[in-house]
């Protein structure tokens, strides 16, 4: 690890842009788990309230509005930013901090078009910063295991993948509109996508989906819920459904011709996870215990920068996922089945990457309510 001239270890220092829900209890408290090689040294908001509040809660000094976004970056010396804005925003302000020479931390999904995200890659890849997209799951061991029990043979061939992950967004929420980058396939079915492919450890040939929108106040020109089907190369096939406007459930199974494996919560960044395997018979239980799932993406992502290593859930990754979405979102609107063209992964999550760091006590948000009304 690189190491300044008082000898200690480097840290790569920090700018969060966004100060939303999920960046004020999640992921400015999860600095503190990261200390080992992460700091936080500035703030960007539109908001100077939430500036103010913030900057004070946490020591930092550098802060800005978003106009200012280049003159922050550069005035507290930052390595890299943690992008936490909302979807459709995430692509501007990847290319804006790439072009000031800053590695990025952009929350998932990367982008809301394969266009986006590939011009979000060749931004950072031509200022040679590292782009990562914050797939926090990647690091967690519950679903790390579900990952190793998958590729292990217990449960036969693993063929069939099943999810629900639904809440009641709170209305008014951004998920609610579209120019936000809102709906539940893009805030909810990336995580689906997302675990269908690193559990089959390929990607989809085929989508088939339909998207309702039955409560305005809960999808106001977005998709209220989606179901989709995706076949795979192998035979293989993934089905789930997605919704903000339905009670609170998390999870996912798998099955092979030999066993089942549930996951439940499977998703939930504050809860533990709980596993249910089913072989023979015999039901067995094992439950990992809730924590920080932040910390480790900071600590993973300084890591790559430091050692100069390409991130696993890099910019290709977020691509993947976004790809298929799209798709899914033109299967629900022709009612007919998509093809999905190839793509090359070579890349894929495993235990090596899980990292545990104590859960944290989130911090009551300033004028960012939970998104869900449960």
């Amino acid at each position: 690890m690189a190491r300044t001239a008082s000898n200690e270890p480097r840290k790569i220092r920090y700018a969060v842009v966004g100060a939303g829900n999920i960046a004020q209890v999640a992921v400015l408290p999860a600095f503190k788990n990261a200390a080992e090689n992460s700091e936080l040294v500035a703030i960007v908001s539109g908001d100077a309230e939430k500036r103010a509040a913030l900057g004070e809660r946490y020591g930092v000094a550098e802060l800005g509005g978003y106009d200012e976004l280049e003159d922050v970056l550069k005035r507290a010396r930052v390595d890299a930013a943690y992008i936490a804005l909302p979807n459709t925003m995430h692509r501007e302000y990847t290319e804006r901090a790439a072009a000031a020479g800053v590695h990025v931390l952009c929350e998932k999904p990367m982008a809301m078009t394969e266009e986006d995200c590939e011009a979000m890659i060749r931004a950072t890849k031509d200022r040679g910063v590292k782009l990562m997209i914050a797939y926090r799951l990647h690091f967690e061991e519950g679903n790390l295991k579900a990952v190793e029990i998958a590729r292990s043979g217990e449960l036969g061939e693993v063929r069939a993948f099943s999810s629900l992950f639904t809440h009641v967004v709170r209305a008014g929420d951004i998920r609610t509109r579209s120019e936000q980058g809102g709906g539940a396939l893009f805030d909810l079915g990336v995580y689906c996508v997302n675990a269908a492919r690193y559990l089959f450890r390929e990607e989809p040939s085929e989508a088939l989906a339909v998207s309702l929108r039955l409560d305005a106040r809960r999808a106001d020109d977005v998709d209220e819920t989606t179901s989709a089907i995706l076949r795979f190369p192998s035979g293989a096939v993934a089905q789930f459904t997605v919704s903000q406007g339905l009670a609170s459930v998390s999870s996912f199974r798998i099955a092979g011709t030999e066993g089942e494996l549930r996951v439940e919560p499977a998703f939930d960044y504050s809860s533990d996870i709980k596993h249910y395997m089913t072989v023979g018979g015999k039901t067995e239980e094992k439950t990992f215990k809730g924590r920080d799932q932040f910390a480790p993406e900071l600590v993973y992502f300084s890591r790559c920068i430091l050692e100069d290593r390409e991130p696993e859930p890099s910019g290709l990754e977020g691509l993947a996922d976004v790809r298929v979405m799209r798709a899914i979102q033109s299967s629900a609107a022709s009612g007919r089945a998509e093809a999905i063209p190839p793509f090359q992964r070579d890349q894929r999550p495993g235990m090596s990457q899980s990292i545990k760091k104590p859960p944290v006590d989130p911090p009551a948000p300033v004028k960012a309510p939970s998104p869900s009304e449960q």
